[in-house]
């Protein structure tokens, strides 16, 4: 990585995935000069201490974005569709972890593993996908390159740090009345109870009859794959985990792939560790992937509805490969390649 250092703000500093952001600058020693830790009013004077390292939180205003090269956002699409504008006029490169961006022709939507030749010398302001998109497009891209995808189909079973706070709050004294033998709370965040049960909602319901997490998935894989036309249905399930994301994918290929070769394809692909040994109860879970930045895939095997299809297990830390350390990656790519 480049000897020069860099003057970094992280906007909504003190949210699960803030916190991620920091730590991953930390951890990976991304060359900082100063890091901004930058939230609401209501936060404005705390101090943060994340890996060992202490910041201060400073209230976000526009006079903020002064003296900033790069500023990563995890603040809402309310705040991004604000404050990403001013920080890029004012000379920083953005990365935007909501929803605001992510669907703008214009705007970059990036996954490194993926599709880390958008980025340009022109490029200031880049949408870091949804978390369970961007697991996904990471197994599945490899796959793509050797025989083209022909249709997609998915189902999610997404853990409630993708909630946030509050509906991890939910799972933990839900379950601890359960347990107990206490009358369950009703959910503070979720639509439904999550202790011991699963809810087959993550998002408003759209016309279609799908969620809107469940048409991110489409949209953005379609985007970010090249593929606009790639048949791609989602159903998104939220489960009674606190942090990672599990999907059962299901993927129709023009030509056709052995199990065995795509285990060998996702073995030398960046970023995806493969653990497929069923007979020896070897497979990725949830706990496993915590606190890790790799993609797990496995469960690998032909489909027997389908010729030329795969059906894959694929695991992976929804706040940070599925949010804070794929915006760190996509810093570190502009980087690499002179564009910071």
């Amino acid at each position: 990585m480049s000897e020069k250092k860099y003057r970094i703000a992280v906007v909504g500093a003190t949210e699960d995935v803030g916190r991620e952001m920091l730590r991953m600058l930390v951890q990976r020693r991304f060359p900082y000069i100063s890091i901004k830790a930058l939230a609401s009013e209501r936060s404005a004077g705390q101090t943060m201490t994340v890996a060992g390292e202490s910041f201060a939180v400073e209230r976000l205003t526009p006079e903020t974005a002064k003296n900033v090269d790069l500023a990563l956002f995890s603040a809402g699409a309310a705040i991004s569709k604000e404050y990403a504008p001013i920080f890029v006029q004012a000379g920083a490169v953005v990365i935007d972890n909501s929803s605001a961006w992510r669907m703008d022709p214009d705007i970059a939507l990036v996954v490194p593993e993926v599709n880390a030749d958008v980025l340009n010398s022109k490029t200031r302001l880049i949408a870091n996908p949804n978390c369970s998109t961007i697991q996904m497009v990471v197994a599945l891209q490899p796959l793509h390159a050797a025989a083209k995808l022909k249709k997609v189909i998915v189902s999610t079973y997404q853990s409630t740090s993708g909630g946030g706070q509050a509906a991890m709050e939910d799972l933990r004294l839900q379950t601890q009345a359960a347990i107990a033998g206490h009358a369950i709370p009703a959910s503070k965040k979720l639509p439904a109870t999550i202790a011991f049960n699963c809810i087959p909602q993550i998002d408003v319901f759209l016309d279609n009859g799908y969620t809107k997490e469940e048409m991110k998935m489409t949209y953005e894989t379609r985007k970010i794959m090249r593929l606009p036309d790639l048949p791609l249905s989602a159903t998104a399930v939220r489960v009674p985990v606190y942090r990672s994301h599990s999907e059962a994918v299901w993927a129709e290929f023009e030509q056709p792939l052995t199990p065995e070769e795509a285990r060998r394809l996702l073995s030398q692909a960046p970023g995806v560790v493969v653990v497929d040994d069923p007979q020896k109860k070897k497979y990725p879970m949830a706990l496993d992937a915590e606190g890790k930045t790799e993609t797990f895939v496995g469960r690998i095997r032909a489909d027997i509805a389908t010729p030329n299809g795969l059906t894959l297990w694929v695991v992976s830390d929804n706040l940070l490969k599925g949010a804070a350390s794929n915006a760190v990656q996509i810093a570190e790519t502009m980087i690499a390649k002179n564009l910071i």
